[in-house]
């Protein structure tokens, strides 16, 4: 595999060629004249194309052109037919831009040349935004593209479902241990059941769970969790101190 790049491509194409070009790949004649008009309303201190708009398909990619085969042979072969038709159009492939990279499981050396001067072997090789290895893993690439769910809603501004529900639940909280007695929600959350309790593992109650949470995330210990829950103004600058 070579990764080849022409040098100064878009302002040394000539015109001609490029008709030409288009012609050859069965490009209608209407379309051709479109292009020309597009191209000549433009106004350049160098003659060029226009670029930034137009993807061509296979692994070519404006200047940047992949050759790959299945031996170092036939590769060298493929690149000097492709430097030979450069040099006709007249553009040239950029050396100190070009790499070879041998895609194998075992380490190949692949010597390339281009007008004399032997092409540096890569073992890695970003492509159009992807990272190609030599030995044709993706792992990397794939760690690469892979973004944190919490990056994602920072960069929204949009707060976590989890941290809304365990905000609200606090914000609950705050309010049982303010409702006066005689409110059935405040006199159920202070019960204790009494009697015997059945085998295993005590189950869990709300109190406990949400004890905790206010000691993970505010820091406030089971002690002192109805004292300062009790404070409506302080309670609320301190969920106010959370985290979005």
């Amino acid at each position: 595999m070579c990764f080849a790049d022409l040098e100064k491509a878009f302002d040394s194409v000539p015109r001609g060629v490029l008709w030409g070009v288009l012609q050859e790949y069965g490009v209608s004649g209407p379309l051709i004249q479109t292009v020309h008009s597009l191209i000549s309303r433009g106004s350049r201190g160098v003659e060029g194309v226009r670029f930034g708009d137009l993807g061509i398909g296979s692994l070519v990619f404006a200047d940047d052109v992949v050759l790959f085969v299945s031996s170092a042979r036939d590769l060298q072969l493929s690149l000097d037919r492709f430097a030979a038709a450069c040099e006709a159009a007249g553009v040239r492939i950029s050396t100190s831009k070009s790499e070879a990279m041998v895609l194998s499981q075992k380490k190949v050396e692949c010597l390339l040349q281009v007008r004399e001067e032997i092409l540096p072997q890569l073992e890695e090789f970003k492509y159009l935004g992807v990272l190609f290895r030599s030995e044709g893993r993706m792992k990397q690439e794939i760690d690469r593209d892979r973004v944190r769910s919490s990056a994602i809603w920072e960069e929204l501004g949009v707060e976590p479902l989890v941290l809304r529900v365990e905000r609200n639940q606090m914000r609950w909280l705050g309010h049982l241990v303010r409702m006066p007695p005689g409110r059935l929600p405040g006199e159920v959350f202070r019960a204790y059941l009494s009697g015997r309790r059945p085998p295993g593992r005590p189950r869990t109650r709300w109190r406990d769970f949400v004890s905790r949470l206010v000691w993970k995330c505010l820091g406030i210990s089971p002690d002192e969790l109805e004292k300062v829950a009790g404070e409506s103004k302080v309670w609320a600058s301190l969920l106010r101190l959370l985290p979005l």
